[in-house]
């Protein structure tokens, strides 16, 4: 559920080079004088009344260097692992602000399109065919795993009461391919287990995204046809819909409702993705984008103090907040895009971990939410400890329990990485890799030297 320019200078005559190749200038033809010929794009010369000293012959310049392959944009690597980052935080602390401080979503959507854009120049069906390969085998993983927690702890679809028999087994089909929402059992287990019994339901919820990923897939080649006839329309339309289906305007029952919202809410932010890669908001002048950006945000802001919802503000509660305050987040983003081909000043140390997290984006996700309930039972083990058997030992745990939740599933979701991330490489037809973070292998071999339980976590954007 997986996007050099030339500057001049004043100084004296140099060759420019041109973005498709160079190489040093000839001598070419020479004057009557034996003065060698001006050559291209030179400064022109002062005509003199009288003539003057042979000039001595120019040294022929350095050939240029030749461009660079045009390589990964690391400005929105860096945005795809922060939105990565902040979804865990939320996941885990469930900070409801986290959703007005950084939309995560709403850029991830916006990131995929601008790459959907741009593959598009392909043929469309090949295109389509190529990013469903990418997501699937990754989600047959996960689903597999869970599926078989879920059949071990007793569940049985043709019984579960909150399924109609028969086709809440055929919906396990979206376990396969995420065209609707997947079943799963709201309690599992028991609440003394090693899980909490709403385990599956963290679990499971994360697939939402990579059903609305796959809408939008689907979509693209159609939406970019509307979107290069009449780009304003196209690129507005998802918030009229919001404003007719997130608003309860026109209600539409069921899982289908909350996929067209899903659609709806965040298909201005996937048309915004579209819009960069074509250059369209770079030929909006950036203080008018910026002040639309900033009023539509503003809209979203005054929506959302008048329909809080049961978090307060959560903007996922909130559809049409959610889906105009991401819309003007994600405008000022790309506005600003610097497009790094490499990672600038201190950030750069962080270059590793930014390859790693966009080379294994779909394993961080669809794991990250049973890896943070998988933290609790490892926890727990320290009340165990002889020295934890004091009042005051217990209390401080306890205190830093979500802390201590947080430390601990940075390793475990590099553990899956390890384990499983591989399976994105075979998806994308590459050798798998246990470690991708863009360290680039020697080419000869170096030798070697000789029960407490904390609530359960949300399963939400």
């Amino acid at each position: 559920m997986t996007h050099g320019y030339p500057t001049g200078t004043g100084a004296a005559p140099e060759p420019v080079p041109s973005p498709y190749g160079t190489g040093p200038y000839g001598t070419g033809p020479q004057q009557p004088n034996g003065d060698p010929a001006v050559p291209p794009y030179g400064v022109p010369q002062q005509r003199t009344t009288e003539p003057g000293p042979a000039a001595e012959p120019a040294t022929a310049p350095a050939p240029a260097p030749a461009p660079k392959k045009p390589g990964r944009d690391r400005y929105l690597d860096l945005l795809r692992s922060l939105a990565l980052v902040r979804v865990v935080v939320y996941h885990l602390f469930g900070w409801a602000w986290l959703t007005v401080l950084f939309p995560s979503m709403g850029v991830m959507f916006a990131l995929a399109g601008s790459l959907m854009a741009r593959s598009l120049n392909r043929p469309a069906l090949s295109v389509i065919r190529g990013r469903v390969r990418r997501l699937l085998p990754p989600l047959w993983a996960f689903s597999a795993v869970v599926l078989a927690l879920m059949f071990a702890n007793g569940w049985n679809p043709l019984k579960d009461p909150n399924l109609d028999g028969a086709w809440g087994l055929a919906s396990l089909f979206n376990y396969i391919v995420p065209i609707g929402a997947p079943p799963f059992p709201w309690h599992i287990g028991s609440k003394s287990g090693l899980l909490e019994d709403t385990w599956a339901v963290q679990a499971a919820g994360v697939l939402w995204y990579l059903r609305a990923y796959l809408w939008f897939v689907v979509a693209s080649p159609l939406l970019l046809w509307l979107f290069r006839r009449a780009p304003w329309p196209t690129l507005l339309a998802p918030l009229g819909l919001t404003a007719i289906v997130g608003t309860g305007l026109v209600t539409i029952p069921g899982e289908t409702g909350n996929a067209v919202t899903d659609f709806a809410v965040y298909g201005s932010c996937w048309v915004l993705g579209f819009a960069h890669n074509d250059g369209l908001l770079k030929k909006i002048p950036r203080y008018v984008a910026v002040s639309c950006a900033s009023l539509v945000m503003a809209f979203g802001l005054w929506w959302a103090s008048n329909h809080l919802g049961p978090d307060g503000w959560d903007l996922n509660d909130i559809p049409l907040a959610q889906a105009t305050w991401s819309f003007g987040f994600v405008v000022i983003l790309l506005l600003y895009s610097p497009s790094w081909q490499e990672l600038p000043g201190r950030l750069a140390k962080w270059d590793r971990l930014v390859t790693l997290s966009n080379n294994r984006a779909v394993t961080i996700y669809l794991w990250h939410n049973l890896l943070i309930m998988a933290t609790v039972p490892i926890i727990d083990l320290a009340y165990e400890l002889p020295f934890m058997q004091s009042e005051r030992a217990v209390q401080a745990l306890d205190g830093a329990y979500t802390i201590w939740m947080f430390a601990l599933v940075w390793p475990l979701i590099g553990l899956m990485v390890l384990a499983v991330g591989w399976v994105e490489d075979l998806a994308a037809k590459r050798s798998p890799r246990l470690w991708p973070n863009g360290t680039k292998r020697a080419t000869t071999a170096q030798p070697r030297n000789s029960s407490r339980r904390r609530p359960a976590t949300r399963s939400r954007r």
